[in-house]
């Protein structure tokens, strides 16, 4: 993974590169889409999700990958569908297609963990419905930092503490195939997400649940984390430094477990009848081959075959 020296050698420039350079190069050193591959843009009205889009826009053609936009209206404030028309106006400058999933959650206990669930099963739904090969959300350098504490605030171990990273799987109902969440800022301080948005002119709105104490994740963004830079300028780099750290020190998963429940099968029938080899579908319709050295299970992308 090269998210942490992503965020080292930020710190050692005098004048950070802009937004667009940084999310092509995450983009690119962390492989999180391919020619050919379409990207749902997860799009809330936001500063983060708007600078995201209209970075998107501007790389889909260099970088070969068709770019679609999705907002997901909770039901839980009045504001939301204004804020998506932001969100909305925006695509359309862009010629980039926009759709909305309106939901009904109802206020209570733990309801931004509820909502974040929720919005993450109608983006890979969607995801799933237009051929979307990854979902890409505006998750920042800062994001991760503050998911970093709360987490440790909770008592997460490694696993639970190597927050956010580059790529990470979507909710796949019945085992099936499915869409990447994919985090092109994550390289990008909150700093520069605000430094484009102002650059560029663009009209965002502002979430009034991130301003309210209430919720412990606001209380470390707006008060642990600038005391914490008050020690130590370069906290959250460090934060994401570790985060990869320990995700690099966490065993690789089962070769077979992002592949959907029709696969997996295929490749267990396989093995069973002692064949040497099995091909399977990849999302995209590329194919790989699963082969079974000294009885392992080894999955060969394309790429990886002779």
């Amino acid at each position: 993974m090269t998210g942490g020296g992503g965020a080292r050698d930020r710190a050692k420039r005098s004048h950070p590169p802009a937004l667009l350079r940084l999310v092509e190069t995450t983009l690119r050193e962390e492989a999180l889409v391919a020619r050919g591959d379409a990207v749902l843009c997860a799009c809330s009205g936001g500063p983060d999700s708007t600078a995201l889009l209209h970075v998107l826009a501007r790389l889909r053609a260099p970088l070969g990958f068709s770019l679609v936009a999705h907002g997901v209206d909770h039901g839980l404030r009045p504001e939301a569908a204004g804020e998506l028309r932001l969100a909305e106006r925006l695509a359309a400058s862009l010629e980039v297609p926009f759709a909305v999933t309106r939901l009904s959650l109802e206020a209570g206990a733990a309801v931004q963990e509820r909502a974040r669930a929720a919005r993450l099963d109608s983006l890979a739904a969607a995801a799933r419905a237009c051929g979307a090969a990854a979902v890409a959300t505006g998750h920042t350098a800062d994001d991760r930092a503050e998911t970093f504490l709360f987490r440790l605030l909770r008592g997460a171990g490694p696993r639970g503490l190597a927050v956010l990273p580059p790529r990470a799987p979507l909710p796949r109902p019945g085992g099936e195939a499915g869409p990447s969440l994919i985090r092109p800022l994550i390289r990008a301080r909150r700093a520069d997400v605000i430094a484009h948005v102002r650059r560029h002119g663009l009209e965002v709105a502002e979430d009034p649940s991130n301003r309210d104490a209430r919720f412990a994740r606001v209380r470390l963004r707006r008060e642990v984390i600038p005391l914490l830079e008050e020690l130590s300028p370069r906290v959250v780099e460090h934060l994401v430094d570790l985060a990869d750290i320990l995700a690099a020190a966490l065993p690789d998963p089962a070769p077979l477990a992002a592949l959907g429940r029709a696969q997996r099968l295929a490749v267990a029938r396989a093995q069973r009848l002692g064949r040497p080899s099995v091909a399977i579908r990849l999302r995209g319709g590329r194919e790989a081959v699963v082969t079974f050295p000294d009885g392992r299970i080894v999955l060969n992308e394309p790429d990886e075959l002779p």
